[in-house]
């Protein structure tokens, strides 16, 4: 994407902003910090149907260069991580989504949670190159 490496960053890294480029997402708030390392956020999303909450918190923080952000619930942890490189005079992101589930969704996570990830990773991916594409 023709965009600088620092305006991309800049942008993902503002979790609140997953309101507009993560499709599960509901709602994202900031709830403390400066949008650096140990910002905290409040997310709702919806996956298969159901809404869930989780808590996040800014992990990694090197700008323009890597983000991630950790979200816990009882049921889950996910680790969102997004690492940012030049090619020119555009932005290329290396994005990566992992979950760990807890309790008895983890025994069902591999085979009814999984393929529902890899279809959202997709979607995900399309709605955060359409998104910056449009800024």
């Amino acid at each position: 994407m023709s965009r600088s490496i620092e305006d991309v960053f800049d942008y993902l890294s503002n979790f609140e902003n997953t309101n507009e480029w993560d499709p599960g997402t509901i709602q994202t708030t900031r709830t403390a910090g400066d949008g650096g390392l140990g910002t905290t956020y409040e997310n709702r999303s919806q996956f298969m149907g159901r809404e869930t909450e989780l808590s996040y918190e800014t992990i990694g923080f090197d700008r323009p260069t890597f983000f991630s952000a950790r979200g816990t619930n009882k049921t889950a942890t996910a680790t969102d991580s997004m690492t940012f490189t030049r090619d020119g005079d555009r932005t290329q992101i290396h994005y990566r989504a992992d979950f760990e589930f807890h309790g008895i969704v983890k025994l069902v996570a591999p085979l009814v949670v999984k393929p529902k990830l890899d279809a959202l990773a997709d979607e995900t991916v399309e709605e955060i190159r359409q998104t910056l594409e449009s800024r």
